[in-house]
Parts: structure tokens; C-alpha cells; sequence
């Protein structure tokens, strides 16, 4: 592999245990504040149906695979404990082609491992993040990526976003791109105003853009002018069942979803898996309608296995899926 990336990807790895609960032994509930809850018996012994564990993945993880299956030299730097899990989530990395030489093993730490429970389409992931030193690595000049890809990290990792910022100043040719973990917007935008600033795409959901920004969830246009106004070059921004919008600040366009072609499996994953494409197309020279064109495929793809990764389309196969694509499918003026 080349020593200079084309994208290194920033953020926690992890392995997923997926646990894919009984139809009959839990139930969901809504409650007075429109919010759903997944109910099941408490103090027993519940049959599940299915366990699989998935290893390496995580927001930044699934994109680094993302970029290496589109055809980019794909970094990724990132923590992991000194056990046996964080050894095979590295493993787990280098059997994906994703270059692993930026992630530090932590002596004396162990691994992030989550749980997700499996409920009909949809899931709960139960998460712990640990608590490791992060330090920006010293990168030689021809180590030096094109891209920076940066999503979630823990609580524990403020000061490390700051060294993030720090480097960027002083390396403007890399171009970034934000998509906002957890942690990070519950930060908010003041603790992180030079992220912001440095990113040349974010890409969140609506109630994320709301949130981040305070805007109006009602009016797109209000939503991706206050991510300009953060220093996004280009906002993104994904709408579930509606497709999602972009804005270069040239123009807004909206894209539809890319026909299921058969009922969602599980959907872990799929908007990783639409922010990593919509940045590798543009690493690949492609404006926002074409990245816009090939993103909403992958997501399409990857919730029809289980896990984020498996379902990962390599650039050949984005291209089969948009030759048949339906006339209806296609980028047009907001």
C-alpha cells in the first residue's frame, strides 16, 4: 500500500455483538412524548433468536471499509485495548484493505464493545466507550492524507478534536469532512466551532441539523444555510423515507432513496454508509449531483445484510445499481 492515503478515517472502532430478539418476546410502545420503547419481560429468562458479532466497525471504521471497497487508499487511526478483541478488530481492518498503521494500542485497556438488540427492522445498541488517551499522530509528509474523515469518538476525547484543529491549521491542502457522532453534538458547536470551520462537507440527519443548529427542522434551506454558517463548504443533510438534500452553496439539490429491493434487513449502518460514499465520490472528482447519485445506493445495499460493512458496494457494482436505476432517480433542483 502507498504510504500517503488518499482518507484517513477518525473516530472509535468497535465490535457489535447483535443479539436478534424473539418477534413474540418483546414489544414496542410509544409514549405521550412520541417516543418508542422497546418493552420486554423483566426478571426472566427471554429466548432470542440469533447472535452474530461483527468486528471493526464503528461511524469512522464503516466509512475507512466504505473507502477501500470505492477504490481509495483508506487510513484509518483509532484506539483499541490490549486484548484479544482489539488485535482482531485490526485484523478485521486489514482484511478490508483498510491501512492500519494509525491505530494505537492502548497496554493495559480493553476494547470498545457494544450490544445491539435486533427487533424486526429496526435496533437499540447498547454502547460503552472507553476511556483511552487520544493523540493525534505524527504524520511524515508522505503520510500526509488527502482527506480527513472525522465521526464519533467518546466523551473522553475533547482535547483531541483541539489537536485535530491544530494540525489542520497547519496542513490547509487536507480537506475534511464531519459526520457528527453522539458525544460531539452533545459537545455543541461552541466546544467545537474550529471543526466546524475546518469542514468542507458535513453530513447529518434532519433532527441532527436541527439540533446542531437550532434551526427550523420545518425548512431545509434555513437547516443547510445555518451548517454553511458553521463553515460547512458543503451541508448535507439525509431525511429517512425523503431522500436527502445538498448544498454546495451554488445550489441545493434533493435525491430520492434508491428503490429496497426487498424489505430492510437491518439498518445499522446505513448512513454511514451514505455519508463515506457522498465524500468518495467527491474524493473521486465527482460534484454533489453525482455524489449524490451513488451515496443513496450503498445505503440502499447495506440494509439488506446485517452489520454495516457487508453490504458495501464497490464502485462497479454503484454502477450496475444506477444503470437500472428508475427514471425517478435523479438529483433536482430544491
Amino acid at each position: 500500500m502507498a504510504n500517503q492515503p488518499d482518507v484517513i478515517s477518525v473516530g472509535d472502532i468497535v465490535t457489535d455483538v447483535f443479539i436478534k430478539l424473539e418477534d413474540d418476546q418483546a414489544k414496542v410502545y410509544t409514549d405521550s412524548e412520541q417516543h418508542n420503547w422497546l418493552a420486554m419481560p423483566f426478571g426472566t429468562k427471554l429466548p432470542y433468536d440469533t447472535v452474530e458479532t461483527i468486528k471493526g466497525v464503528g461511524n469512522a471504521a464503516n466509512a475507512a471499509v466504505a473507502f477501500a471497497r470505492l477504490g481509495l487508499a483508506s487510513a484509518y487511526a483509532a484506539n483499541v485495548g490490549d486484548d484479544s478483541i482489539g488485535r482482531e478488530m485490526i485484523d478485521a481492518l486489514h482484511s478490508n484493505q483498510v491501512d492500519s498503521r494509525f491505530v494505537r494500542i492502548n497496554p493495559g485497556k480493553i476494547s470498545n464493545v457494544h450490544y445491539v438488540l435486533r427487533y424486526q427492522v429496526e435496533r437499540t445498541i447498547l454502547i460503552k466507550h472507553e476511556a483511552y488517551e487520544y493523540h493525534w499522530p505524527h504524520l511524515r509528509p508522505d503520510e500526509i492524507p488527502k482527506w480527513i474523515y472525522l465521526s464519533s469518538v467518546s466523551q473522553h476525547a475533547m482535547a483531541y478534536h483541539d489537536q485535530i484543529a491544530d494540525w489542520l491549521d497547519q496542513n490547509p491542502q487536507v480537506k475534511m469532512a464531519f459526520q457528527p457522532g453522539t458525544f460531539q453534538m452533545e459537545a455543541g458547536v461552541e466546544r467545537l466551532k474550529r471543526i466546524y470551520a475546518h469542514s468542507d462537507v458535513i453530513i447529518v440527519n434532519r433532527e441532527e441539523a436541527t439540533k446542531i443548529t437550532n434551526g427550523n427542522w420545518e425548512d431545509y434551506h434555513d437547516l443547510l444555510n445555518r451548517l454553511h454558517g458553521l463553515g460547512a463548504k458543503i451541508a448535507v443533510i439525509t431525511d429517512g423515507p425523503n431522500g436527502a438534500v445538498a448544498s454546495d452553496q451554488n445550489q441545493i439539490l434533493k435525491m430520492p432513496l434508491y428503490p429496497d429491493p426487498a424489505p430492510p434487513l437491518e439498518r445499522t449502518g446505513a448512513g454511514d454508509a451514505f455519508a463515506s460514499t457522498f465524500v468518495a465520490a467527491l474524493i473521486r472528482g465527482n460534484n454533489i449531483a453525482g455524489a449524490l447519485q451513488w451515496a443513496p445506493i450503498n445505503s440502499m445495499n447495506v440494509v439488506q445484510h446485517v452489520g454495516a460493512q457487508e453490504g458495501l458496494l464497490n464502485e462497479a457494482q454503484i454502477e450496475q445499481f444506477l444503470a437500472k436505476a428508475p427514471d425517478s432517480y435523479r438529483p433536482e433542483p430544491l
